[in-house]
């Protein structure tokens, strides 16, 4: 699946796999702290620093798990990966393209009315 395929994929049954206020709430205070892990991964790298790349590894996976949490809340569970590959592909696109495409879009303050 092409990265085009996949979010036209993710967006289309965004809604369905968040619609409890527990997951949204903890989407949206975690995708901030995976993007702030990623950019600190990078930073890390940068400058060759190993308390920053641990410090900004520990955010992505409280992020990570948090989201794997609220995920398990849900009437309709999330789609399995398909692989490892799927897997990164899938959780990248989805905090930094699909999760700021809901919020954006009202996708977000939709769903929290209707939880």
């Amino acid at each position: 699946m092409t990265v085009s395929e996949l979010l036209r994929w993710q967006w289309q049954g965004y809604t369905r796999y968040h619609q409890t206020r527990a997951n949204l709430l903890l989407h949206i205070v975690v995708v901030p702290l995976f993007w702030l892990g990623t950019i600190g991964l990078v930073v890390a790298l940068l400058q060759a620093s190993w308390l920053t790349g641990l410090g900004s590894l520990g955010a992505l996976v409280v992020s990570v798990a948090a989201q794997g949490r609220g995920h398990a809340l849900e009437p309709v569970p999330s789609e399995p990966f398909t692989s490892k590959a799927n897997a990164v592909q899938r959780v990248v696109l989805e905090q930094w393209v699909t999760f700021p495409r809901f919020v954006l879009s009202g996708g977000w303050a939709r769903a929290w009315r209707q939880a």
